[in-house]
């Protein structure tokens, strides 16, 4: 029986706007070169549909507003087989927006207005709990009374704990959700939190080391981008190199690694092998344009990793 994993979360409509560069302070750039979109995206979201794609039995908590963007995305949602049984619409807020600058190297720039997801409340919270999850997938786009009340009841219930500590704060209170299964941030988010900057394995040990002690994770996984990612699991620490891909958007790449990870560790016990089947959906990701859209199906990775298979040379 496939895993149920309730993410508690966000979810927005992104306005896409590829541009050969970000302009400078008080500069106005006239892109002819360039596009725009409106894309569903929130890290909350994108990590629904990708748990969706995967295979995962996902269940999708979150606030949109009565607008049309709310209601497009509760269509999509329901089109991805996501059960959308405790999405909840607020009828006094819009529904969340993020406006994304992606570059011609594919670096990109998010401002996010959070709308209906800043009105999450802990009360919200507690219904999805109904649906029995095996597991709860958090994320710090929503109020920290939301994830601190489902880190509550997810530990008075016995229920497993992965967070994706996006987008980070100095002043959030890690202490708060201990103790996790799994916490993963990126170096930004590890710079923001530690005050190490994760450049070398002596500095990425130093701040895996202080995450663990603030929240308790049995694993914190760090996201270095195209270095990879770095596994402290109490006594050992562990590099996985990233994939060797041509980049277009790294939009949703994180969001898409750690929901990967915690598919595949939900299923397997296996956080070596998880992280491994991360990067390859993270790999497929940024090959492509998007936030939802560049998220891969399980048998597009797989086709992946045959055909990497297949073209690694004979040992």
């Amino acid at each position: 029986m496939k895993k149920r994993i309730l993410v508690v979360s966000s979810a927005n409509m992104d306005m896409v706007q590829k541009v050969s560069r970000v302009p400078f302070s008080g500069e106005t750039i006239l892109e002819h070169g360039g596009t725009y979109s409106y894309v569903p995206g929130g890290k909350g979201a994108n990590s629904a549909i990708t748990m969706a794609r995967l295979g995962a039995d996902c269940v999708f908590m979150c606030k949109v507003g009565d607008d049309p963007n709310g209601k497009r995305l509760t269509s999509l949602y329901k089109s991805e087989h996501i059960d959308t049984r405790y999405m909840i619409v607020d009828k006094e807020s819009p529904t969340g927006l993020a406006s994304i600058l992606v570059e011609s190297n594919g670096a990109n720039r998010i401002i996010v207005f959070p709308g209906a997801n800043g009105t999450m409340t802990g009360k919200d919270v507690e219904g999805a709990f109904n649906c029995y999850p095996d597991a709860v997938y958090l994320q710090f786009e929503i109020p920290d009374e939301a994830v601190i009340e489902a880190c509550r009841i997810a530990h008075r219930k016995d229920i497993p704990i992965f967070i994706d500590a996006a987008p980070a704060r100095e002043d959030f209170p890690l202490e708060a959700v201990a103790p996790v299964e799994m916490f993963s941030l990126n170096e930004t988010e590890t710079m923001i939190f530690t005050g190490i900057d994760p450049t070398s394995d002596a500095n990425c040990l130093r701040a895996a080391i202080k995450l663990r002690n603030r929240t308790g994770a049995k694993y914190v996984v760090l996201k270095l981008g195209e270095r990879g990612a770095f596994l402290f699991d109490g006594e050992e620490f562990y590099n996985y190199p990233a994939e060797k891909i041509d980049v277009v958007d790294t939009t949703a790449a994180g969001d898409v690694f750690t929901a990967a990870l915690t598919c595949y560790y939900m299923e397997n016990g296996n956080i070596g092998a998880a992280i491994r089947f991360g990067n390859a959906a993270a790999a497929l990701s940024v090959s492509r344009a998007g936030a939802s859209s560049s998220i891969p199906t399980l048998a597009e990775l797989n086709e992946y990793k045959k055909e990497k298979d297949e073209g690694s040379p004979e040992e």
